[in-house]
């Protein structure tokens, strides 16, 4: 069994995720996404999809956060 690396939970079913360099075990998607999902740079919420990257690297759920952050030509839609 591995141990999760956000709760402690030893778990049979567990699985790791690796982005880049960083590398994680989890028992549940819950917690991979507690630990490895990226922040939006202007509310904090957990950003699940694809968001908007800004020119330098800061990461928004949303052009209406990116442009409440001062970016400016973002938006949801083409």
């Amino acid at each position: 069994m591995a141990t999760c690396d956000t709760c402690g939970n030893d778990y049979d079913k567990a699985f790791t995720i690796t982005r880049g360099d960083e590398r994680g075990t989890f028992d549940s998607f819950e917690c991979a996404v507690e630990a490895m999902a990226p922040r939006c740079g202007h509310c904090g919420c957990r950003v699940l999809g694809h968001g908007v990257e800004a020119a330098n690297g800061t990461i928004y759920c949303c052009a209406h956060c990116a442009r409440q952050s001062g970016e400016a030509g973002v938006s949801d839609r083409a």
